[in-house]
């Protein structure tokens, strides 16, 4: 899955303080047609490493009401659902894997 900026920077933020208050939970998105147009989402835990990889050298404005739908959602019995700026779930058009890079690290490449 491949995240523009401005929406992984507001997942970030979010994740962050998630997995600050040591608190594991789901991160969800929709697939799109051509992924089988179903639903995919991984569990994220504190012990679990994560890479943030960002296109741009700017810090994105955040959306202080955008932050606030995804941590509700990351604070539901759903988990964080990657939705757009308006609340809609967001349809993917790529994938993504968690590999394990080195011993106890993982990171989240595109493919």
């Amino acid at each position: 899955m491949e995240f523009d900026d401005r929406l992984l920077s507001h997942l970030e933020i979010v994740i962050v303080n998630k997995l600050r208050r040591r608190q594991g939970f789901v991160l969800s998105w929709r697939d799109s047609p051509d992924m089988g147009d179903g639903r995919s989402a991984i569990w994220l835990d504190p012990p679990i490493p994560l890479y943030f990889k960002f296109e741009g050298s700017r810090l994105p404005a955040i959306d202080r009401d955008w932050l606030q739908r995804l941590a509700d959602s990351a604070d539901s019995s759903t988990g964080l659902v990657v939705m757009n700026e308006s609340g809609h779930p967001m349809t993917a058009g790529h994938r993504f894997t968690v590999r394990r890079t080195r011993p106890a690290e993982h990171v989240l490449q595109h493919v």
